[in-house]
């Protein structure tokens, strides 16, 4: 070290050694739906144990721990912190989950499509604060005020939402700020937001009116200048995209197994994105896929994983699950002269419930747990209002042939909700068998049919908050959908049988070989908005004898937002055309139900005019 010194001298290089390099931590989640309660159990690894997790409460306290740890701190989200929520949180217009988000600290998150399910105008609400307004008049279930300021109010969103290419048609300019900077002993650090392109194709028309979404990454590149104009040289992109691993391979949360593939094989969306950013972009937190990964380099340009980007460096890419079970605790070094980012080391950790010191933190700071409480204590009374009427249960169970009663009624429902011209021109509808959750719509207790069903019942068959998208299919498509049913093909993993709307018959065959076991599908145009259901046309084969008739037709047809990107394995719905976002699964099974309400006559499916059974099973 001396005759270092010495030579520093000799040169004339007494200048002051150079400053330290700054510590910080980033704490990320993402798509937490407002799910206030615990989701249930969650493992680190798909081979592994599973524990409870998340919890807003388990949230703060994880979120403090890690905070804890470095007072240089920040706290970000991808998306979807609202929208498809529990009841808890839905009923009261996600105003609960904003509460608790403040309080768990958050600083800034992207916007995600859910954050879109009632409007533009609903989401800035829920960023400056207010009560609904529904007729004219504040909503009686708005501005409850248990995690606000005080009762009777709604502070909205102590973070920030960001928008970075979604734009105001009338203004040109963007909805919500595109970009927070935060710094850190001096250096700053920018966040730029931003939600899926596609996001027009995933939600109601009604929801993005008079908005614009652009090309994520050529929205970050554009930033570039403008924020090292600022002297920003470290940037992360929030982006709700994602991918997922292959569920072919053991998953791990911390895991990037072949670099996130779809279940096709091909590329995802996020890959896509990370390869043509500015190589100034430093890591990248993605989320909409639910999916928890860590794409990481030890350093920022060094290490054997990463997405490239276009200069071909790779860079960290994470995602932290959903429904507040993952967090990842992302450290990062920055020099203080040159304002870079030195290094990333992210890792995902479980938001354990179990964990000791997390039940004694919650129990010492009980702020968020009061919250959840107070709203759930509310929602009991809500959750109890009747939608409908009816005449028998509808198990979630199938018979031999794979048809669930629960299923063909949120078929028809979805059917009915997309049929107008207007919002989709719907012929045909499809629920997943896994979207119908258990028991299904059965009588409580000792109630016998008929029977009045309640909002929290139908809630709980249907909890995901799904979206629905209509879409242009092929005859020859609808086929090859519909071998994607059964396992061992196309990919599939198990038998996964697509619940259809009525109008539509498949008969299938159970010895037969993977993807050719579709025999016979048939179908009759039916309005299904009228009581009892009426066929509008004829019978028409588009598939006989396990023959397409006439493969170039064309059909309208109606899937939830999950299925409609290819979940469930179904593939060929993600290359399904002329998409146009529709109403949330809940609202359209209620509003179909609503005419079944006593002292009308209650709902029963066993009239021909129903048209079952849609399904036929042969050896």
């Amino acid at each position: 070290m001396a005759a270092l010194a010495a030579v520093v001298l000799v040169d004339g290089c007494a200048t002051a050694p150079p400053a330290a390099p700054v510590h910080a931590k980033i704490i990320a989640f993402n798509d937490f739906h407002g799910t206030l309660q615990s989701p249930g159990r969650f493992g680190a690894s798909s081979q592994g144990p599973r524990v409870a997790v998340g919890g807003a409460d388990a949230l703060a306290a994880w979120v403090a721990r890690l905070k804890a740890q470095d007072p240089n701190n920040v706290v970000v989200g991808g998306g979807d912190f609202v929208g498809a929520s529990p009841l808890v949180s839905a009923l009261f217009f996600d105003e609960p989950a904003v509460e608790a988000l403040n309080h768990v600290g958050v600083d800034f998150t992207s916007v995600g499509n859910h954050e879109f399910d009632k409007g533009a105008a609903e989401l800035l609400r829920l960023q400056h604060g207010g009560c609904r307004i529904t007729d004219g008049r504040p909503d009686p279930n708005s501005c409850r005020g248990l995690g606000s300021a005080r009762p009777g109010t709604f502070d909205g969103a102590h973070f920030q939402w960001l928008s970075a290419n979604v734009l105001d048609k009338s203004t040109g300019r963007t909805l919500l700020p595109p970009y927070g900077i935060k710094r850190f002993d001096g250096v700053p650090v920018a966040f730029i937001g931003m939600t899926l392109r596609g996001t027009p194709g995933i939600v109601s028309p009604l929801g993005v009116a008079g908005l614009e979404f652009r090309d994520e990454a050529a929205t970050v590149n554009a930033l570039v200048p403008q924020l090292r104009a600022q002297g920003v040289e470290a940037i992360v992109v929030l982006v709700h995209q994602g991918g997922a691993q292959p569920a072919t391979e053991a998953v791990d949360i911390n895991g990037c197994n072949d670099g996130l593939r779809n279940p096709d094989g091909s590329a995802p969306e996020i890959a896509g994105i990370v390869g043509r950013l500015d190589d100034a972009v430093d890591l990248v937190i993605s989320a909409h896929t639910h999916q928890a990964y860590n794409c990481s380099a030890a350093t920022v340009g060094g290490g054997a994983r990463g997405l490239p980007n276009r200069a071909g460096r790779l860079v960290p890419v994470t995602s932290a699950s959903a429904f507040g079970r993952v967090v990842s605790d992302i450290d990062i070094t920055l020099d203080p002269r040159s304002h870079r980012m030195l290094s990333v080391m992210p890792v995902n950790r479980l938001v354990a419930r179990t964990d000791p010191a997390i039940v004694q933190a919650i129990a010492a700071a009980p702020a968020v747990r009061d919250i959840v409480a107070g709203y759930a204590a509310l929602a009991g009374p809500l959750a109890d209002r009747v939608v409908g009427t009816l005449a028998m249960a509808l198990p979630a169970v199938p018979d031999e042939a794979g048809e669930e009663p629960a299923g063909s009624l949120i078929a028809d429902s979805q059917l009915q909700a997309t049929q107008p011209a207007a919002l989709g021109g719907a012929q045909i509808a499809f629920m997943n068998e896994g979207g119908v959750r258990s028991p299904g719509y059965v009588p409580s207790g000792d109630a016998r049919p008929p029977f009045a069903l309640t909002y929290g019942a139908a809630f709980t068959v249907q909890p995901f908050g799904n979206s629905l998208v209509t879409m242009t299919l092929t005859a020859a498509q609808l086929k090859t959908l519909l071998e994607e049913q059964f396992s061992g093909c196309r990919g599939q993993t198990s038998d996964r049988i697509l619940q259809p709307s009525n109008g539509l018959r498949v008969t299938w065959r159970a010895g037969a070989p993977a993807c050719a076991k579709i025999v016979d599908v048939t179908f009759t145009p039916t309005d299904v908005a009228v009581t009892p259901p009426a066929a509008t046309g004829p019978a028409q084969a588009i598939v006989k004898d396990g023959v397409v008739q006439d493969p170039a037709r064309t059909y309208r047809v109606t899937v939830n937002n999950f299925m409609a990107t290819g979940g469930d394995g179904y593939a060929t719905l993600a290359a399904g055309t002329n998409r146009i976002g529709g109403a949330q699964d809940i609202d359209a099974f209620v509003r179909y139900l609503s005419p079944y309400l006593a002292p009308r006559p209650p709902f029963d499916p066993r009239g021909p005019a129903m048209g079952e059974p849609r399904i036929v099973r042969m050896p």
